[in-house]
């Protein structure tokens, strides 16, 4: 029987017919667009040939797949259905890829191993970096592919994620679909040379391939090579498809206004269906009428498709908030069996990690100088690289959106990312992460995927660190659905809550007050290894029926040092430790404000926009009647922080402004 690249008769009408459903889907998702059954569309067309050739490559269910919106024709190589891809398309409640929380062509399904994608580009890069990096681990063969069209290798994360795979030789293909246009800017005005392929040259172990991507015969040999490498543990390679775009980016543009009419028909002659059909017809493998009866075939399939998924049931209202955190119960507070010395907070944070890392032969431990014998600028993970090994606590590279971008990866294949954030103030190149990847990856997937993982971050002022080593990041993530938040004032409560947090099933943010880690005053007895403390449940440090005093962090120790300053009574202050910002005690809160109809909100983040505003509104919003007075906050400037010490006191809060705040509200 006759072959062409190895493939049968079967095989290559079983490859043209996948390559013609894409096409054909988007035809009629634009005449469905157009029939108002829609709001958005962004297609394939011109891609489907170099996406064949990497799912004819791949092991569906086996390998994993991080693919970008025009991956139509991938997804449907690697086993989704045309039903599928309509249900998404028109956002009912059975689409695989996000029960309609997402756009259409935002692909993700788990018995597939295609996991959920977002919309913002690049960031797909580092999360299949993370996720290639558990399977060398676990040494089961498997391939990563990610992908992206040319203009997202402008993105930073895309050169993070070639420098880390290329260091690890991980096991992990970057197929990027050239077809000249990133939206409207031309390839010339986004890349050096107007070439990825170049631009990507010097990354040791890293092999390259530039292929013609509308033919599909020569990608596949690519593919097959690239792919095979990968799983004899040779590294990483980048394809580079060079495609054409048949349509317009989306249903949103007209790529008329800004292409030539001789560029579009050049385009049109390329047509990678043409051309497999010539490769077939040449090689005497198929003729021109196996090809239209298929066509037909194929038009008729996606007309009952579409017909049978526009009948198919919206999503109830009522779902529209779930699959944001996890449904597992909360863990239950141990008791504090105490051992006999006394630790301080930074110490309580590392056992804590030590302990969990001895249960959990999945959970691992990275960041920027973390290892030993560095063990960390605070020496929080000191001992721990010495205890555990460099495969299980190592060094990152110095890329803060690396470190998160990687555990998103990790964590979606099961293991447990606990990873450091050196400074509070260096997160915000991880932001993109945290923000649109490991808040929603479980809400936008309709509960298929989760990224449960622990970033520990140290925060604060009054060290003398100035602008860049002194924020509070509370407020930021605090407006955050998705992702829970820890914020100890004592080394008892860090160890049990960061155990807690590393038992969760949900992502965590974990802020260490760095001015807190060697404090007399924040230092405990040390809980034994079955302690955990529960997210949500506040603390009272003080019980009284006259004010009460909400604090969390360094500045519960300040409220106490200004409470007996004042040598108020015992039984006249309610003072409580939050303890954890996401999710609040907010029966505790109530309780208290019943009892005291006074509030005093103590926090050391900015005054505008802080958590003590959120706090406030609740308050008012469901205690006003019990309120004797207006609630009152003491929290830092609206500023910078100054590195001259001076200036730093005057910003921050201060033993002296709780002291005025509460003489106010008890003569009141």
């Amino acid at each position: 029987m006759p072959k062409l690249n190895g493939y049968s008769k079967k095989d290559l009408l079983d490859i043209y017919k996948k390559m013609a459903l894409a096409r054909r889907l988007d035809e009629k998702q634009l005449i469905m667009l157009k029939q108002g059954k829609a709001f958005f569309h962004i297609g394939c067309s011109g891609h489907e040939a170099s996406q064949m050739a990497a799912a004819q490559n791949m092991i569906p269910g086996k390998d994993w797949s991080y693919p970008y919106y025009r991956d139509a024709a991938l997804c449907l190589g690697l086993g989704m259905t045309s039903k599928e891809q309509l249900l998404s398309f028109l956002a009912k409640a059975d689409d695989p890829n996000s029960g309609g929380r997402q756009m259409p062509q935002h692909y993700g399904h788990k018995d597939l191993r295609i996991v959920s994608q977002s919309s913002p580009t690049g960031t797909q890069f580092l999360q299949a970096v993370g996720c290639a990096m558990s399977r060398k681990w676990e040494n089961d063969h498997e391939i990563v592919y990610v992908s992206s069209g040319e203009g997202s290798t402008s993105e930073g994360e895309f050169h993070e994620a070639l420098n880390w795979a290329s260091r690890e030789k991980l096991p992990i293909i970057f197929h990027i679909q050239d077809n000249e246009y990133a939206i409207s800017v031309h390839v010339s005005e986004q890349t050096s040379g107007s070439s990825v392929f170049s631009m990507v040259n010097g990354y040791d172990n890293l092999s390259r391939y530039e292929v013609d991507g509308t033919n599909f015969f020569e990608t596949d040999l690519a593919f097959r090579e690239a792919i095979e490498r990968a799983r004899q543990g040779k590294g990483p390679s980048v394809i580079v498809s060079n495609v054409v775009r048949l349509l317009s980016h989306s249903s949103s543009d007209d790529q008329k206004k800004y292409r030539k009419k001789e560029d579009l028909d050049k385009d049109k002659n390329r047509d990678p269906l043409i051309v497999f059909e010539k490769n077939c017809v040449k090689n005497k493998i198929l003729k021109e009428s196996d090809f239209e009866k298929l066509r037909n075939e194929i038009i008729q399939i996606v007309d009952q498709d579409a017909e049978w998924a526009d009948k198919q049931n919206h999503p109830d209202p009522n779902s529209a908030t779930n699959h944001i955190y996890s449904n597992e119960p909360n863990l239950n507070e141990t008791p504090s069996n105490y051992k006999n010395e006394k630790i301080v907070l930074v110490d309580a944070i590392n056992h804590a990690m030590h302990e969990e890392m001895k249960l959990n032969d999945k959970m691992i431990i990275y960041g920027e100088d973390i290892a030993d014998p560095k063990g960390g600028v605070f020496t929080a993970t000191r001992g721990l690289s010495d205890s555990f090994g460099d495969k299980r606590v190592f060094n990152s590279p110095l890329a803060e959106a690396s470190i998160v971008g990687t555990a998103v990866g990790l964590a979606t294949t099961g293991w447990k990312p606990c990873v450091e954030i050196q400074f509070g103030d260096y997160i915000w190149p991880a932001m993109m992460q945290i923000r649109n990847e490991v808040a929603s990856m479980r809400y936008r997937s309709n509960g298929s995927w989760k990224c449960p993982m622990v970033i520990r971050v140290p925060v604060g002022g009054y060290i003398h660190g100035a602008i860049c080593h002194s924020q509070s990041i509370d407020g930021y993530f605090m407006h955050m659905p998705g992702i829970r938040i820890a914020y100890p004032s004592n080394a008892e409560d860090a160890k049990g809550l960061l155990k807690a947090a590393l038992r969760m099933d949900d992502p965590v943010l974990f802020l260490e007050h760095k001015g807190l880690y060697r404090q007399g005053f924040a230092a405990s007895k040390e809980p034994d290894e079955n302690y955990v403390l529960p997210f949500g449940v506040g603390k009272k440090i003080m019980e009284g029926d006259i004010v009460t005093v909400i604090s969390w962090g360094a500045m519960v120790q300040k409220s106490i040092e200004a409470i007996n300053m004042l040598k108020i009574d015992n039984g006249i202050i309610d003072l409580i430790d939050l303890r954890t910002l996401n999710p609040l005690d907010y029966e505790m809160i109530g309780e208290s404000v019943k009892k005291t109809g006074k509030i005093l909100i103590v926090h050391e983040d900015n005054k505008m926009n802080g958590p003590g505003a959120e706090i406030s509104a609740h308050i008012a919003e469901n205690y006003f009647d019990d309120l004797d007075a207006p609630i009152m906050r003491v929290a830092s400037s609206d500023s910078h922080i100054p590195y001259n010490w001076h200036l730093e006191e005057k910003i921050l809060v201060q033993t002296e402004d709780i002291q005025k705040a509460l003489k106010e509200l008890l003569e009141y």
